[in-house]
């Protein structure tokens, strides 16, 4: 038995590893208006920015978004971070994603992946998942979860990763 775990941690550890470094997915997502936007395009000038995944009933996910909104200009004026937030939302549930996004106030680019080909692309299992993508497009560090304090590492982590 001690020899399946250390198999499959040594596998889990080797994956993970291997999307560290690896490029972002080049998948076409929707804004919250229905236009169709190629991730491609998500930059931010040179830098590193957040992408973050999440869902309308993932109350994790938005115990995460509203926690990074209560800072966000903060971290926007000491680092000039720039946040993506990508919603796993499907056809049955992407209608609630614009009237959650104006009612929370958040000032991130939403963008809502009803296929879920950017959710399987980026290897995301579970919301909430958020990577720091640098600004050549390589993944340079991703989080699964939120546990209250988690948006603190994560501006530290890309403060980090930013030098």
């Amino acid at each position: 038995m001690k020899k399946i775990f250390s198999l499959i941690t040594m596998i889990a550890l080797s994956i993970a590893l291997y999307a560290q470094g690896a490029k972002i997915a080049n998948v076409n997502v929707k804004d919250i208006n229905g236009k169709t936007v190629s991730t491609s395009s998500f930059n931010n000038d040179g830098k590193p920015y957040l992408l973050c995944f999440w869902a309308t009933w993932c109350h994790p996910c938005l115990e995460e978004l509203s926690a990074m909104a209560e800072v966000y200009d903060e971290w926007q004026k000491e680092t000039g971070i720039k946040i993506y937030a990508i919603s796993l939302d499907d056809t049955r549930t992407k209608g609630k994603v614009k009237p959650l996004v104006n009612s929370m106030e958040w000032e991130y680019e939403i963008f809502i992946d009803e296929n879920a080909d950017f959710k399987r692309a980026m290897g995301v299992n579970n919301p909430p998942h958020t990577f720091i993508i640098g600004g050549d497009g390589t993944i340079l560090w991703q989080h699964t979860g939120y546990a209250e304090g988690d948006e603190e590492n994560t501006i530290k982590k890309y403060i980090e990763l930013s030098k």
